[in-house]
């Protein structure tokens, strides 16, 4: 008895080592951890050795996933020590931890820590796309030392649904990497990269023991508005809640959702026929997102695009004022599901709905989404369903394919039609790859009352072949170039021609950690059908178009982005060229406040613009843009930031044109006179982080948009921009997030 007595007060005495996450890799700390120590290289994709020495640590414990970084850097090895704010870009020392919680290829979380502590998440579908508008809770601390610097990181089991798991034991998909910012170098294990056409797929399988976590969160929140133009002020309450019971079930809910605008987007000015997409930061539709994405393998096109909810109202009242919000996610077996309903305020206000469902089976999924909109005040009720599979029947060949069908009743009549795409990738070896591209959408193809689809009505179809160089001499400026040259052909659903296309396009890697990107893009003659809105299409001649883009990161107290473009086009064709610049040099004066500005200028001699029916005008347009701002990180919790858009167009009348039956633009003598745009962005943003996703904001805007009927000069129109004033708003929000 005594005996037993012993061994237990010895067992209760023991030292029990717990990571606790500090930035310090204590001993003992990370007893029992997978240890990494073979980090190659993936940017370039050389697959050698790194050229610094990297370790990891990983390690599964009933808090959380914890991983630690160990990264040398000596002295001869420029160190980055400028502070970034959350979902930076900036090209700095920082490390990647991607974690894909099922270990099948299909959803995967990303969090980076920079050498400074400023971290970034997204969440990764489609192989390799990533999307930052999602922010995660999750803890990170950083140390630095002579020798170089430590991350440790700890991933809660809640942070993503995921499939139960079996026999008490759960297979990861994990990914690390390490970015040497003065060089650009990327050293990863795996060597996996998103430069490839598998991504995701290509994670290190580790088996951690099976832990679970639940959550219950809400983060109630009010917010002020004042419209100085107005004259009138307006308070909002509501608040969000998650509960997270376990992997297999997640629920997301908003409670009278302010979807304020606390991130103001890019300013845009369009006069095309397809509609610019943009962005959603807002955390309901950010969380357990992963599941719903669609893609319909066209740029951004997707079955669900959740800026739709709470957007412009059928009314045409403003924006619509949203009841409630709800989503569920969760998993049975191999299948997962998930559920998103919203529901608009007033007599113009709509439901949206989305029902997706998906299901692995060895080196295939298929999956299933369907989406319904009511929109009372059109009389019109939009149902789309789609469907979509994957599968890797070799591990070079990656197949996608996806079936889309639309059902539209408004007004008492139905219009259908269905589209497809299907994408095969094909990785030769030796730095080669091929891709084959397929898409066909109807005429009637309707996705747009809940997704986004630049246009319907095509058939298009490319084949594009890729070679990467890494094998560069050691005094070259650049480390890697990748080659990419494809053929395309795309037209309307009526058989006609819209383009054919010979591209070349060039991705650099250099040694000083700068990226380099140029693009030719040689188009046959064609049709354009969406530029009169239905009212005939239009033969347009040959044309060509060159884009170059260089981003060098911080040297020094400096760094830049530059963008150039020459292109022909219009009723000329190549017999006149225009062009537009951009260059936005950033100065730092000091490793937390940079002030940034730079020029924007456009001149396109043939710029055709749709006036009305067949009618287009013939401009001579010239535009000049600002943009300029700063960013402060005060400390590890404040950040002040200034954001200012001005733009001013000129556009000089060089007659009217009807577009005749036979496709041919035909001078008019229709009044196609001069105008003017003037826009204006301005905000000034105060934010203060209470607590891990608990924010103080503290927001001043200003903005407006005029077209005047002539035309000035072109410095005249953009001086004039900053005497708008459509808008001017000070809102304060505070939000805090209670764990239960």
């Amino acid at each position: 008895m005594a005996c037993l007595l012993f061994l237990v007060l010895a067992a209760l005495s023991a030292p029990v080592f717990a990571v606790e996450i500090d930035g310090h890799l204590s001993p003992g700390e990370w007893a029992g951890a997978r240890h990494v120590t073979d980090f190659r290289q993936t940017q370039p994709l050389t697959g050698k050795p790194s050229s610094l020495p990297t370790e990891a640590w990983i390690l599964a414990t009933p808090d959380g996933l914890a991983v630690a970084f160990r990264c040398e850097q000596p002295a001869d090895v420029p160190r980055t020590r400028q502070r970034v704010q959350r979902d930076f870009k900036d090209q700095v020392d920082r490390v990647n931890l991607m974690v894909d919680f099922d270990g099948n290829g299909r959803t995967g979380y990303d969090f980076v820590v920079s050498s400074t502590g400023g971290i970034n998440d997204a969440v990764v579908t489609n192989e390799s796309n990533f999307n930052t508008d999602w922010d995660g809770n999750w803890q990170h601390a950083v140390s630095e030392d002579a020798a170089g610097w430590t991350v440790e990181i700890l991933i809660p089991w809640y942070t993503a649904p995921m499939h139960i798991a079996q026999d008490g034991k759960r297979t990861l998909g994990i990914y690390l990497d390490r970015v040497t910012g003065s060089t650009g170098e990327r050293d990863a294990w795996p060597v996996a990269s998103f430069m490839r056409s598998r991504f995701l797929s290509d994670f290190n399988p580790v088996e951690v023991p099976t832990y679970s976590q639940s959550l219950l969160a809400i983060t109630p929140y009010v917010s002020g508005l004042y419209d100085h133009v107005r004259g009138r002020s307006h308070v909002q309450e509501g608040a969000d809640i998650l509960w997270k019971p376990s992997g297999q079930f997640q629920l997301t809910a908003a409670l009278n959702p302010d979807f304020g605008q606390v991130e103001s987007d890019d300013l845009v000015v369009n006069f095309g026929a397809t509609e610019t997409y943009v962005s959603d930061k807002r955390p309901f539709f950010t969380e357990n997102q992963g599941i719903f994405d669609f893609s319909l393998l066209d740029d951004n096109s997707q079955l669900v695009y959740t800026r739709r909810v709470g957007g412009p109202s059928d009314d045409g009242h403003g924006a619509a004022d949203i009841n409630a919000a709800v989503k569920l996610n969760g998993s049975v077996g191999s299948t997962s599901y998930g559920v998103l309903a919203a529901d608009e305020d007033g007599e113009a206000g709509r439901f949206f709905g989305a029902a997706r469902v998906t299901h692995d089976f060895g080196s295939q999924s298929l999956g299933m989404l369907l989406t319904r909109v009511d929109r009372p005040w059109l009389d019109r009720q939009a149902t789309v369903l789609g469907v979509d599979h994957h599968w890797q029947p070799t591990p070079k060949l990656t197949i996608a394919t996806n079936v889309v069908g639309s059902d539209i009743l408004q007004s008492g009549t139905r219009t259908r039609d269905s589209g497809a795409t299907l994408i095969a990738d094909y990785e030769m070896g030796g730095g080669w790859r091929q891709q084959w591209l397929g898409m066909h959408f109807g005429d009637q193809l309707q996705i747009n009352d809940f997704g986004y689809l630049p246009r319907n009505n095509f058939n298009y179809a490319h084949w594009e072949v890729r070679k990467r160089n890494t094998a560069l001499p050691a005094d070259s400026a650049y480390s890697s170039h990748d080659w990419h040259f494809r053929i395309d052909a795309l037209d309307n659903d009526h058989g006609l021609r819209l383009r054919r296309q010979l591209r070349i396009r060039r991705t650099s890697e250099l040694r000083d950690g700068a990226t380099e990107d140029a693009q030719i893009n040689i188009n046959s003659a064609g049709w354009d059908d969406l530029l009169t809105r239905g009212h005939g299409a239009l033969f347009l001649p040959p044309s060509l178009d060159f884009f170059y883009e260089r981003i060098s990161p911080r040297h020094g107290d400096w760094a830049f982005k530059l963008d150039a473009e020459m292109l022909s086009g219009g009723l000329g064709g190549n017999r006149q060229i225009g062009y537009n610049i951009k260059f936005i040099p950033t100065y730092f004066i000091s490793d937390a406040f940079s002030v940034y500005a730079g020029p924007y200028y456009e001149h396109i001699p043939d710029w055709l613009v749709w006036q009305h029916d067949n009618l287009i005008g013939r401009f001579d347009e010239h535009t000049l843009q600002l943009d300029a701002g700063f960013d402060w990180s005060i400390d590890d919790r404040q950040e002040l930031r200034l954001k200012l858009q001005a733009i001013g167009l000129d556009a000089r009348s060089r007659g009217g044109y009807r577009v005749d039956a036979n496709g041919r633009a035909v001078a008019s003598a229709d009044d196609v006179g001069d105008f003017s745009v003037r826009n204006l962005g301005l905000q000034i943003r105060y934010r203060y982080e209470l607590a891990p996703l608990s924010y103080l904001y503290v927001v001043y805007g200003r903005g407006g948009y005029a077209m005047d009927g002539y035309a000035r000069t072109t410095g005249d129109v953009f001086s004039n921009s900053f005497a708008l004033r459509d808008d001017e708003q000070l809102l304060v929000k505070l939000s805090y997030r209670f764990d239960i």
